[in-house]
């Protein structure tokens, strides 16, 4: 019996799992993301993990589907996921309110050293959900599609970083990769019919990849201070559909001392080829680590 109610209720263990981190894995992800890091020998890609939260989605998900979407996510990299380790992971609801009619629940999942207990990395996955509909009103129509998505209200300028530009990628996301990163079951980030039935017009890219370009900017820049010491917080804005071409940037905003470190924050963002912005955010890494 649930004696607190909603299921999805704050403080809720949603699972746990355990996995060997082999070379394969991090090959695999090496060519989902197109991110073949020298680093990627000893240590894995700090987000090897970034869909965890979603292999428990039965136990903090609302029931209503329909036009859910990915609206935030933050991650803390505490420690380098070493080749060979053994990893646990523990999902847990941790925070839920509402916001624009929408209703939010939040997940962190944390990903930890099996041989020494260590926090490794840290996300936090702001989920929101569309109130149920009553029983006779049946789901109709799409939520979002590509004249919605750009009718968004104009935000804040962005960037307001003033300081140097990080090497910026791009990446075009075609159904090969979406299938290598949110499959490899049926789902709308991986299949249009299945997409359709959740209220898009076609396959909408899983929010977690724009995350791990931004990653990949900052890995590149900072390199370990990235892996070990970085944080990221980034809004997921728009839509981005199959087969569209992005570009990830980063602009140094300020430098700040951290004990003996330096910390170096920084706006980022994403863009298609249009201008528009499907994310955008702060992320920061320790200098010369």
């Amino acid at each position: 019996m649930n004696l607190l109610g909603s299921p999805a209720h704050i403080g809720r263990h949603c699972g746990a799992n355990t996995y060997d981190v082999t070379p394969e894995v991090v090959a695999f992800y090496a060519d989902a993301l197109d991110d073949s890091s020298p680093l990627y020998g000893e240590i894995a890609p700090p987000l090897l993990y970034h869909s965890e939260c979603y292999k428990f989605i039965g136990e903090w998900y609302l029931k209503n589907l329909f036009g859910n979407l990915h609206a935030q996510q933050d991650w803390e990299l505490f420690a380098p996921i070493p080749v060979n380790a053994r990893v646990r992971t523990r999902s847990t609801i941790v925070d839920r309110y509402g916001k624009r009619g929408r209703d939010y629940v939040v997940n962190e999942t944390d990903v930890v050293d099996e041989r020494d207990g260590r926090l490794l990395v840290r996300g936090r996955t702001h989920q929101s959900f569309l109130p149920p509909k009553p029983e006779d009103e049946s789901a109709s129509g799409f939520v979002v599609d590509e004249n919605t998505a750009s009718a968004k209200p104009k935000r804040a300028p962005f960037p307001a970083a003033t300081g140097p530009d990080l090497e910026f990628i791009v990446k075009t996301v075609d159904d090969r990769r979406c299938w290598m990163f949110s499959g490899p079951g049926r789902n709308y980030h991986t299949d249009r019919d299945e997409a359709k039935k959740l209220g898009f017009p076609n396959i909408v890219v899983q929010g977690m990849m724009s995350t791990c370009f931004v990653s990949q900017v900052m890995q590149n820049a900072f390199g370990m201070g990235w892996v070990a010491g970085g944080r990221m917080s980034l809004k997921l804005t728009n839509v981005l559909w199959v087969d569209e071409q992005v570009t990830a940037y980063g602009r140094v905003s300020e430098e700040t001392v951290e004990g003996t470190d330096e910390r170096v924050h920084c706006e980022v963002w994403i863009e298609k080829l249009d201008g528009t912005r499907v994310a955008l955010g702060t992320a920061s890494a320790l200098r010369g680590k």
